[in-house]
C-alpha cells in the first residue's frame, strides 16, 4: 500500500472514532472540488464541516420523525392545501413554524368524519419536527388505555412525566374515547398536566357541546374544554368529505375503464 493511501485510510478511521460520518463519506469527493476550485484549507474544511452539520440534522430529524409515530404518508407535501378551509389555510404557515408550541399553546381541529382533520395535524406535526419540536402522535384511544395501565401499576406519574418530555401530543380522534368514568379521569389529568406548560393538539367529530360525551361528568367537562380553549388556536374543517369524494372518483374511474 502506497504511504499516501495508508494515510488516507489512517484519516478514515480517525475521524470514524471522531464520529463525522459526512467527512467520511464526502472528504475525498470534496478533495476534488477543491483542488479544482483552487479553494484555501478553510474553505475545504468550512465546506466539509457544513456537510457534517447539515448531514447531522438529518439523522436526528429521521430519529425524531420514527419516535414520532407519525405516519409518513401524511405530509405537507401530500396536503392538497387547496381543500383547506380559507382560515385554515392562512394559519397553516404559521402552525407548521411552531411558535404555539414555544408558548404553550394548544391547536384543536373539529369536523365531520372524512374532512381530513388528521392530515391537517400530521402535516402540521412533520413540520414541528424538521423545526426541533418533540412530537407524539397517538390516537386517543391508545393514549387513554396506556395511562389506565400506567395507572394500575401504580405508575401515572412516571408514565406522564414520560409524556411531558414530548413538547407536543397530537391526541386523534378524541370522540372514539370509551365512556368509562376510569378513562375520563386519565384523560383529564393528562390534559390538566399539561396545561400552560406543553401543547396539545387535538382532532375531534364532536364539537365542544358534545363533549359530555367524553368526561361524562359536567364540571369536568367545562373544566377540560376551559383549559384546552385558553390558550389554543381552533381550526374548523368543513366542507365535503375528502374520503367520500375518492370514493367516487375510483368508482367513476372503474367506469371508465370498464
Amino acid at each position: 500500500m502506497r504511504k499516501e493511501d495508508r494515510t488516507r485510510n489512517d484519516v478514515d478511521v480517525l475521524l470514524r472514532a471522531l464520529h463525522l460520518p459526512a467527512f467520511v463519506a464526502y472528504r475525498k469527493e470534496v478533495a476534488e472540488k477543491a483542488e479544482k476550485g483552487g479553494w484555501s484549507f478553510d474553505q475545504f474544511l468550512h465546506h466539509l464541516a457544513e456537510m457534517e452539520v447539515e448531514e447531522r440534522k438529518r439523522r436526528k430529524v429521521e430519529r425524531m420523525l420514527k419516535k414520532s409515530g407519525l405516519p409518513t404518508g401524511k405530509t405537507l407535501a401530500t396536503l392538497d392545501v387547496a381543500r383547506l378551509p380559507v382560515p385554515v389555510r392562512r394559519q397553516l404557515p404559521a402552525l407548521c413554524e411552531g411558535g404555539f408550541v414555544e408558548r404553550a399553546e394548544n391547536v384543536l381541529t373539529f369536523g365531520l368524519p372524512g374532512r381530513g382533520k388528521t392530515h391537517l395535524v400530521c402535516a402540521i406535526g412533520q413540520e414541528l419536527v424538521r423545526h426541533g419540536h418533540d412530537v407524539l402522535f397517538v390516537p386517543a384511544f391508545k393514549l387513554v388505555q396506556r395511562l389506565l395501565v400506567a395507572k394500575r401499576e401504580l405508575a401515572l406519574d412516571k408514565e406522564l412525566r414520560r409524556l411531558d418530555a414530548f413538547d407536543a401530543v397530537i391526541l386523534d380522534d378524541i370522540g372514539y374515547i370509551q365512556q368509562d368514568r376510569d378513562e375520563m379521569e386519565v384523560l383529564f389529568t393528562f390534559l390538566a398536566e399539561r396545561y400552560e406548560r406543553r401543547s396539545v393538539i387535538i382532532t375531534s367529530n364532536l364539537v365542544f357541546s358534545q363533549w359530555d360525551k367524553i368526561f361524562k361528568d359536567p364540571m369536568t367537562t367545562a373544566a377540560a374544554i376551559d383549559r384546552l380553549v385558553h390558550h389554543s388556536v381552533i381550526l374548523e374543517m368543513t366542507g365535503p368529505s375528502v374520503r367520500s369524494e375518492e370514493a367516487m372518483k375510483r368508482n367513476d374511474d372503474k367506469k371508465d375503464e370498464a
